[in-house]
């Protein structure tokens, strides 16, 4: 018999759909005509177990116990999942094979392999477990990642990579938190401070983003124009490039802030002839953005629909599971396998009935074309977010899933576009010894372009011109017939909203000091994964770390206090990107997992050192003091979401 062990009950179901029927369904499983039977995991049916497993006396919080580490690590059956597990387990035992369907990602490699390695199988028979990556709930996908299995041995350091990261997170978690909560409660602050190597960070962002706009100095900088005009009569503008010998009256950014230096140059130029120092026009191609991965389309969801993260997640979800209309929605890659091409006409089909907005544009879509997101060797465990060759009825969607869906379909359809085509021009000018600059970028081709909502006329990242500047020659005369000085005003850097802080999250580089963590990072590491950011963010938001002021996401004044009592090395997002990088090293085996462990085990000892001395008298007062049954609650609470 074999047993195919799917990460939810959805999933589960849609297997044994395309398995040989009559099917016989039992408690917690489906057993089909060939014998072969298809169960479910409901999630994570092990966790960690608590500290109290390792020592009795760990179930009291007390700082001598600080740090725990066990020797020997354990997982639990978790109590609301133990039915489920007792089912899986008796299955398992019984099975002549097994194939791990978790889904295509870490967590789901990790979260079947440890119910297969919990349950105590032979070495033999855990050796020979088969591994199915189903990134696509149609039945015709399905049956194909059926006939297509792999060795689940061959995901061994993806599942390592997820070991290490839920051990780390743990004892990172457990033991900051319990340290932090007694610091706390002895300054006086009533409940628990519970601390995660993504959550604090991330809220360390967020208020180091508060204060900067708090403490923000507006002040005035000057910019000079001027109108020129050529021997044919032609009138165009040019804007002063400030040179060198003007950076002591220049702030970091190049803005000019001495009035009386720009109206010097004002006066200089004004009614006098200047010359043509260099013309240059290139032509330049845009290609079509790649498909989405889940933070690239909660991004462009919240900036369009004013969705968060996990809002949109819920709606992949949604789409995936339920519907059957897009393929694995957790994806952290944008790019798409070659074989997938050969789906291309009927999943243009599909959108074509889904989504009657985008139905023009399967009709003018160049399906020959193929773009650089089809590149096998970017592509692991599973693919960008694409729409599947499902169609339905888009009545029957919720006004979100529609939206969502369109966003999905369009960013799919734009592969089969042309590229964007723009020229670019610039014109210098030297006049009375300073450098005038004239720019515009004139539209040649739409391309992809077309398929997407035209901007307002008044956005301020509209850098085409309508105007085009005059075919003129190097060492043309020209004369300036006008001057004006603009006074403007310097703007504090926003707040965070859903999409800056994902965006902050992923591209977490930008926001790192140390510059050697800099250099090691690449552009796609980030603070959490795919699947987890949504989640840290809302898990802010519960612990009112939080506030949100419309768009805008602002910490709670117990959130400021907690990120400006703690050592800077907990707060900055230097260590856990670089975590982050290790773990993506572990699973694509170029470290081992005693290479990250060890160094972070023995570096907890020394940040426990430096914290036990913070005193938390910011927050005398703060905070909700619980009934014993309430806080008992509350710390058993904390101890099992510490994470992240």
């Amino acid at each position: 018999m074999i047993l195919y062990i799917a990460e939810k009950p959805s999933v589960g179901r849609a297997v044994a759909d395309v398995l040989p029927k009559p099917h016989k369904k039992g408690d917690g499983y489906i057993e089909v005509a060939t014998g072969d039977i298809v169960t479910w995991c409901i999630g994570h049916l092990l966790e960690q177990a608590e500290p109290d497993a390792y020592n009795p006396e760990y179930k009291k919080w007390r700082k001598e116990h600080l740090p725990i580490i066990p020797t020997k690590w354990k997982h639990q059956v978790k109590p609301q999942t133990k039915n489920q597990f007792t089912i899986i387990k008796k299955l398992i035992r019984q099975a002549d094979s097994l194939v791990n369907m978790g889904d295509p990602d870490r967590v789901g490699q990790i979260l079947v392999d440890e119910v297969i390695n919990y349950t105590g199988v032979s070495k033999k028979k855990r050796e020979a477990v088969k591994r199915c990556l189903i990134s696509d709930m149609n039945p015709a996908a399905i049956k194909k990642s059926l006939h297509n299995l792999r060795n689940n041995t061959d995901f061994v350091p993806l599942a390592t990579s997820a070991l290490a990261r839920a051990r780390a997170d743990w004892l990172y978690g457990i033991n900051m938190t319990r340290l932090c909560t007694l610091q706390g409660q002895k300054s006086g602050y009533h409940g628990v401070l519970s601390i995660g190597r993504v959550q604090t960070p991330t809220l360390g962002l967020i208020v180091h983003r508060d204060q900067e706009v708090e403490r923000f100095i507006t002040k005035p900088f000057y910019e000079v124009f001027v109108t020129l005009q050529t021997k044919r009569g032609e009138q165009y503008s040019a804007k002063w490039k400030p040179s060198e010998a003007c950076e002591p009256y220049m702030d970091e950014d190049g803005r000019v802030l001495s009035k009386k230096l720009a109206e010097t140059v004002l006066s200089r130029v004004s009614t006098q002839v200047g010359n043509v120092t260099n013309v240059k026009t290139d032509n330049k191609k845009q290609a079509p953005p790649f498909p989405y991965n889940l933070s690239t389309l909660q991004i462009d969801a919240s900036k369009r629909f004013n969705l968060n993260a996990q809002q949109t997640l819920d709606i992949c979800q949604q789409l995936y599971e339920r519907h059957k209309l897009i393929t694995y929605p957790r994806s952290e890659c944008r790019y798409l396998p070659k074989g997938h091409l050969a789906d291309k006409h009927s999943v243009i089909n599909a959108i074509k009935s889904t989504c009657p907005p985008l139905e023009k544009a399967t009709s003018e879509a160049t399906l020959p074309l193929i773009s650089k997101a089809w590149n096998d060797s970017k592509v692991s465990a599973h693919h960008a977010i694409i729409p599947t060759a499902k169609s339905m009825d888009h009545s029957r969607l919720t006004k979100d899933e529609k939206n969502v869906y369109e966003l999905i379909a369009r960013q799919y359809l734009v592969q089969f576009y042309p590229a964007f085509e723009y020229s670019e021009k610039q014109i210098d000018h030297e006049i009375s010894g300073g450098l005038f600059l004239s720019r515009q970028k004139e539209v040649t081709s739409e391309g992809w372009k077309a398929l997407f909502p035209t901007k307002n006329a008044s956005d301020t990242d509209n850098e085409f011109s309508i105007r085009k500047l005059p075919d003129v020659k190097k060492g043309e005369r020209v004369d300036c017939i006008d001057g004006k000085l603009a006074e403007k005003m310097t703007r504090p850097p926003k707040h965070f909203t859903d999409a800056s802080l994902l965006s902050a999250m992923t591209g977490i580089a930008r926001y790192v000091t140390d510059p050697n963590i800099k250099k090691v990072l690449r552009e796609t590491d980030g603070l959490g994964t795919e699947a987890t950011r949504a989640g840290i963010i809302e898990l802010l938001f519960k612990r009112q770390f939080l506030i949100k002021k419309g768009k805008e996401i602002h910490a709670t004044e117990v959130g400021k206090q907690l990120i400006n009592s703690l050592p800077i090395q907990m707060v900055l997002p230097d260590m856990t990107a670089h975590w982050e990088s290790q773990l993506e090293a572990i699973s694509e085996k170029k470290m081992k997992y005693t290479q990250f462990m060890k160094p972070l085990t023995e570096g907890l000892t020394a940040l426990i050192a430096s914290v036990e001395h913070v005193s938390f008298s910011g927050m005398n007062g703060m905070g909700k003091k619980f009934t014993k049954r309430t806080t008992k609650r509350t710390v058993k609470k904390a101890k099992s979401k510490t994470l992240s």
